[in-house]
């Protein structure tokens, strides 16, 4: 778990450095990236808050991603993540938010979205929303491992971090 950590003192810096909040929203990962995040001493300095939607009910509730939408191009989609990303900065008051929905297996995966499918969106105050789709390798925890990591390492870059 230490490349968990270290990415998320890294982003804890980072985010310390520039002024910034953040916020997340999850899904197939259930609160590791907030809880990754709040592992760091000082945290409280630059998290806002965490959400966990893991069915298609609280993403809707909490962070009003249309439920036509959902229906249209399902929870593990790009449009899916971006909406969750956008909901989570307007329904979290951070400055910058992640959002990350997914199939970890081992059931659940179809042809056209395979166990390992992973779609991150990250969105920043200025409205300038970007999404991320991966086939992560492994088992169920492996593949959520390495979506923390991914969304970790996903904002960090978009902040122009090293």
């Amino acid at each position: 778990m230490s490349g968990e950590f270290d990415l998320a003192r890294s982003l804890g810096r980072l985010l310390k450095a520039c002024g910034l909040r953040i916020t997340t929203a999850e899904s197939c990962t259930g609160g590791w990236i907030a809880k990754t995040l709040t592992d760091v001493p000082g945290s409280s300095a630059w998290f806002e808050r965490g959400f966990v939607t893991y069915s298609n009910d609280a993403k809707h509730d909490m962070l009003d991603v249309p439920v036509a939408l959902i229906e249209r191009y399902g929870a593990v989609s790009g449009e899916c993540v971006a909406a969750m990303a956008e909901g989570a900065l307007r329904a979290g008051h951070g400055d910058v938010a992640v959002a990350v929905s997914g199939i970890a297996g081992p059931d659940g995966g179809s042809a056209e979205k395979p166990v390992g499918t992973v779609w991150f969106g990250f969105s920043g105050e200025g409205g300038d929303t970007q999404t991320l789709h991966c086939r992560l390798p492994g088992d169920r925890e492996a593949v959520r491992r390495a979506a923390v990591s991914v969304a970790l390492r996903g904002v960090i870059d978009r902040l122009g971090g090293v």
